[in-house]
């Protein structure tokens, strides 16, 4: 029991009151208010200064877990303080994250309860579309390193919040290994993602972590029902909530319906994803460069895809072009996708040649550096819809070469 949870049973007992009667005074669980007295939970200052005012303390327990409070801090100040001391002296560390690990230390001596942790998981799903992939990668490995120093070292009320950040930069990660082509180091970040992701204890976080692992087993070579069945185990945690994490998710298991050639049920889930993007919070939507956003061409990106894959060719055409309408012109990559839809299109429409050269002009137009694991995978669905009798055309000889290469 600490000095708080002590004195708040002392007044309670010489008020004559049992832990159920405090309760229905204050408005509190009478099992939250036995938690808070045996030291099992702590206290916030809306308990506090109630149980004052209901025990008549004359602000002798709001005193208390002020000094309580204050007491809290100045350990977590020291241990933070600690943590990244050592952390930045290690001979082992690289600059960037002994630099950082100053900053955090500096941070935490001046503002032991400021955590910019969320901010910084919101920046890096910026960065992720604007920034080139290695110099991104050299600073969230720095970030990282402290990240988990801090969850090691903190096992309180801001541990949750600092894995759900570290769930969100995992996602970062295996999204940008598997998109270099480092499939297999990119999976055991994902399980890593999930691992962190639920001992936050955040559904939402949880959701979105899945999510986007469905979406990228979409282009990193699993098996289709694989990912669907992921899928299946996730679709009980949306809640009636539109967010991000929950269109991603029907986005990634309208795309698998597809690979697996149940177009039925993935136009179901297209349409699922449209209605669910009209209920989103207007900041969400308009958040266009973003991993973390949902904007509308995402939306019509997954159209694209479905409609192609299932032969709706004219509903496929309409997506592509409102895609490309919407698309900014940073996210190139993602644009060259749309267009590679357009191409398998004109192929499933009997355009072969029509659809072979516009492949073909897609890859070239686009910057070498942007060209990745993911772009390769859907060029490939478009050397896929070529008619294994058509295969003898140097149009697709090219395109498979180019694949490869």
């Amino acid at each position: 029991m600490d000095a708080f949870g002590k004195l708040l049973r002392q007044h309670r007992e010489s008020a004559g009151l049992s832990l159920r009667q405090l309760g229905a005074i204050i408005h509190f669980q009478y099992s939250h208010i036995s938690q808070v007295e045996r030291g099992a939970r702590r206290p916030t200052e809306v308990l506090a200064t109630a149980c004052d005012r209901a025990l008549d303390a004359d602000g002798a327990l709001v005193e208390a877990y002020r000094r309580e409070r204050a007491g809290t801090a100045d350990l977590h100040r020291r241990t933070m303080l600690r943590a990244m001391t050592a952390l930045a002296a290690a001979p082992a560390v690289a600059p960037l994250a002994g630099l950082e690990a100053l900053r955090h230390g500096l941070g935490d001596a001046v503002t032991p309860e400021h955590d910019e942790w969320e901010q910084i998981a919101v920046d890096y799903g910026h960065c992720y579309y604007q920034q080139p992939g290695p110099a991104m990668m050299a600073h969230l490995s720095a970030d990282l390193t402290v990240l988990q120093h801090q969850i090691a070292a903190d096992a309180g009320a801001r541990r949750p919040g600092l894995l759900r950040a570290a769930a969100r930069l995992s996602v970062i990660v295996a999204l940008s290994l598997v998109a270099s082509g480092q499939v297999v180091m990119g999976r055991r970040w994902w399980q890593t993602a999930h691992r962190v992701a639920d001992e936050s204890g955040d559904a939402d976080t949880q959701v979105l972590v899945r999510a986007w692992d469905v979406v990228n087993g979409c282009y990193d070579g699993r098996p289709p029902s694989t990912v669907i069945a992921l899928s299946d185990e996730v679709v009980p945690l949306l809640g009636r909530q539109a967010t991000s994490a929950a269109c991603g998710l029907l986005a990634g298991r309208a795309q698998a319906l597809s690979l697996a050639g149940r177009h039925t049920e993935a136009v179901a889930t297209v349409r699922q994803l449209a209605d669910l993007t009209q209920r989103l919070p207007a900041a969400t939507a308009r958040d266009v460069e973003s991993l973390w956003g949902w904007p509308e061409h995402r939306v019509h990106h997954t159209e694209s895809w479905v409609y192609t894959h299932a032969g709706r060719l004219a509903d496929a055409e309409i997506a592509q072009d409102l895609a490309l309408h919407l698309y900014p012109a940073s996210q190139a990559r993602l644009r060259a996708q749309v267009q590679l839809h357009e191409a398998a299109r004109l192929i499933r429409g009997g355009y072969i040649p029509d659809g072979l050269r516009h492949a073909a002009e897609t890859l070239d137009a686009l910057p070498v550096h942007l060209h990745n694991n993911s772009l390769r995978s859907v060029a490939a669905q478009v050397a896929d819809a070529v008619p294994a009798v058509e295969r003898s055309r140097t149009a697709f000889t090219d395109l498979a070469d180019r694949i490869r290469a």
